[in-house]
């Protein structure tokens, strides 16, 4: 299965910066507080007061204990693998951005924190071992029994909720990433090349260009 190209199917989350400013008063203009935020990936964004308040608050706790946040970064990097396209889920900053969701969405900790668990008890009674101390083909043979939710055993549940949830975070992450976008071919917005109406409709109307036309004009190959 290419697992690249079926997250690249599914309906990622955006990130959003608000820019809508107050109103402006009389014989008063509501002045935009700015201050730029260096983003997994490479990006900034500009930011109002609230949402620096907001930032500072989450970023100045840490939810994932380091073993969680390395099981973490093992299966986001299960899920989007390093490739001869691009980076890593975890060289995206992905792990970094779950970490960050999970503070300001709050409604997703004990969800996945339950999830991480149930992973490791599952990985003790399949190898006496955390998943994080398995082998690489150990650690995959958890994951297709989770990662498929129509083939997933009926006990398997709460791992397949678990692992229904991460994949959706790394994607997430992984695409609103600078690497991400990248290895999605996103140009963005982009002057268009005209080289003028073509001949052979030209010929069609009986017109054509002027000799000074044609050599003042800008040709694209």
């Amino acid at each position: 299965m290419d697992r690249r190209k079926s997250l690249k199917a599914l309906a990622v989350g955006t990130l959003s910066a608000g820019m809508l400013l107050d109103a402006c008063k009389p014989n008063e203009q509501a002045a935009a507080v700015k201050e730029t935020v260096k983003q997994g990936g490479g990006f900034t964004l500009d930011r109002q007061p609230e949402e620096i308040k907001q930032y500072e608050q989450v970023t100045s706790t840490t939810f994932f204990t380091p073993d969680e946040m390395a099981t973490i970064t093992i299966l986001g990097d299960i899920i989007i693998p390093k490739d001869d396209v691009s980076g890593s889920a975890s060289d995206a900053g992905v792990p970094e951005f779950i970490e960050f969701i999970v503070k300001d969405m709050p409604q997703h900790q004990t969800p996945m924190r339950g999830g991480l668990r149930w992973l490791d008890l599952h990985s003790y009674r399949l190898h006496e071992k955390a998943f994080k101390d398995c082998t690489q083909e150990q650690r995959i043979a958890i994951v297709d029994q989770i990662a498929y939710p129509k083939k997933a055993k009926p006990e398997m549940a709460q791992g397949v909720a678990f692992f229904s949830l991460i994949r959706n975070l790394t994607a997430t992450g992984f695409y609103t990433s600078k690497i991400g976008v990248e290895d999605l071919g996103y140009k963005g917005n982009a002057p268009n090349q005209w080289n003028g109406v073509p001949d052979e409709i030209l010929k069609q109307y009986n017109l054509s260009y002027s000799e000074r036309e044609l050599k003042e004009s800008v040709k694209f190959t």
